[in-house]
């Protein structure tokens, strides 16, 4: 069984009657999703769902759950999703699959925010993923050289293979930003991408994992909780 798959499968036992559920975006997360909505068919559950992107709505909605508006939660209990690198201190780097802006704010608004990851996402340091950052598409040129020239990396647009440039689904254009190495004070680093104007949000995720489960090519799964001052 993939290792991502065992990982997601133990994160939606998690999951019971009557929560408020975040569902995050990527390949990752879908195996999540693919797991809940069998759970929703086969059991009577009562849930409210709020996916990060229209690709993972579309994907639960298939399941036949129940989709709500997000002026209709207050928090959420339960958020799963992925992740393209986690470190030690459970820091995360996030928006391979381009919903970062979106997963950002349903994590901050979530009780337990469960990552699943396969081993290959675990690293001494965060920065080996280009670190995505979403910008708005007026003036990115002007961002771009902003970011470049304040962490002295390339930050390169994301584009679709036509060449046609990336767009989220919130209509902003991604910017990653390739350190090939540790990023410097990742703790510090959000504020430090915020003071350009341009920036939205970027994909660093300090403090919002509660829960890592990381499954292992050889079917077992190590599951970690955050010390309290990292969730």
């Amino acid at each position: 069984m993939n290792p991502k798959q065992i990982a997601a499968e133990l994160a939606v036992s998690y999951i019971h009657t009557g929560m408020t559920i975040g569902l995050g975006t990527g390949s990752t997360a879908a195996f999540a999703i693919h797991a809940l909505g069998q759970r929703f068919q086969a059991e009577d559950l009562t849930l409210r769902c709020i996916a990060t992107s229209h690709e993972s709505e579309d994907l639960g909605r298939t399941y036949g759950l129940p989709f709500v508006d997000f002026a209709a939660v207050h928090r959420f209990d339960i958020t799963i999703d992925g992740a393209d690198e986690v470190d030690s201190q459970f820091r995360l780097i996030k928006g391979g699959g381009g919903a970062l802006v979106r997963e950002k704010i349903v994590a901050a608004a979530t009780d337990t925010e469960i990552i699943i990851v396969d081993e290959t996402k675990v690293k001494a340091a965060l920065g080996a993923f280009p670190l995505p950052v979403a910008v708005l598409p007026y003036a990115w040129e002007w961002t771009q050289a902003r970011l470049q020239d304040k962490f002295g990396v390339p930050a390169h647009r994301r584009s679709l293979p036509s060449g046609l440039p990336y767009l989220t689904d919130d209509s902003l254009y991604l910017l990653d930003m390739a350190f090939a190495g540790p990023l410097p004070n990742p703790d510090f680093m959000e504020a430090d991408l915020k003071t350009i104007v341009g920036v939205v949000e970027c994909g660093l995720f300090v403090g919002l994992c509660q829960r890592l489960i990381i499954g292992y090519a050889d079917g077992h799964v190590e599951e970690k909780a955050a010390p309290p001052t990292m969730g």
